[in-house]
């Protein structure tokens, strides 16, 4: 298979994000955490070197020192060390339920053995109206659902049309955006019944014996393995940059659809809680009055 010349390629330098060094080959946090610790102590010994003999105090420098030298070069899943604990620490301090709404000011006892009581969530989503459109730290924004396209079976001509149009898409957005890509659980329950059920139609006792076989392993798969669907989702600033958006995508054959009030809410919904599976049928807008109550 012969290379093709006119693949399109981008050299983006790798050290784009990279810190700037300020001496010794560290950057100015990376200096702050050795040098703190060491001034740090410094203090220490100068101050309580008389309690401890000189072995006991040459022991625990080397320690300090080291774990101060780790947590300032040391990465943890893409992050540096230090930034990564702190995480840690405030998720640990974190409260695991949260819910829609303010603070009360009676505070309520937590009894031993009973879950705690649910903090404020605290959303930068502060209205959905029917149409869709959310509102966001005071500026209206439009979630738009997304396909997905492989490049990488295109000849080189044809990527290179799709990131000209994919970079045309990214130079006429007028405001702040965003593009969010996550795996979600996805339950095939709903696509074995609805196999089942069609299973009675067909014409023939072998095609009717396969329908309930596939059905069948639809049930296994659900049951044994943990199925996941890809979600991308584009979130837009403005009601025209969104009409834009969905022309530009569409024109490079990726399906993109704009979400109205009862999906966004439903998105909103799995964002919060990305582990349960979803609730089936649309969700009521926030501030809508319910009028049908689902039995089942």
């Amino acid at each position: 298979m012969s290379n093709d010349d006119n693949t399109p390629r981008a050299v983006v330098p790798a050290n784009v994000n990279e810190a700037d060094r300020i001496a010794f080959g560290l950057t100015f946090r990376q200096l702050g955490i050795v040098g703190g610790t060491s001034l740090a102590g410094f203090g220490c010994y100068r101050t309580f070197g008389h309690l401890l003999p000189a072995v006991a105090w040459i022991v625990a420098g080397v320690i300090v020192f080291a774990v101060a030298i780790v947590v300032a070069l040391g990465r943890r899943d893409g992050l540096p060390l230090d930034v990564w604990l702190r995480h840690g620490l405030a998720l640990s301090r974190s409260p695991r339920t949260l819910t829609p709404g303010a603070a009360r000011a009676s505070a309520v006892a937590v009894v031993a053995g009973k879950p705690s009581v649910p903090a404020p969530l605290r959303s930068p989503v502060t209205a959905v109206n029917p149409t869709g459109v959310l509102t966001s730290e005071g500026r209206d924004r439009v979630l738009i659902a997304c396909g997905t396209t492989n490049i990488h079976l295109r000849t080189g001509s044809e990527q290179g049309a799709l990131l000209d149009g994919f970079g045309r898409f990214l130079n006429s957005l007028t405001g702040p955006a965003q593009i969010v890509v996550a795996a979600q659980r996805h339950d095939l329950t709903a696509y074995a019944q609805a196999t089942a059920d069609h299973a009675p139609r067909l014409p023939h006792e072998a095609l009717q014996a396969a329908a309930h076989d596939y059905a069948q392993f639809l049930l296994n798969l659900d049951a044994e393995r943990d199925p996941l669907r890809r979600q991308v989702l584009a979130v837009v600033t403005g009601e025209h940059a969104a009409d834009t958006a969905v022309r530009a995508l569409s024109g490079l054959g990726v399906e993109a659809t704009a979400l109205d009030g009862p999906a966004v809410a439903s998105a909103l919904a799995g964002a919060v809680d990305p582990f349960s599976p979803p609730v089936s049928g649309p969700r009521a807008v926030p501030g809508t009055p319910i009028t049908l109550r689902s039995t089942s």
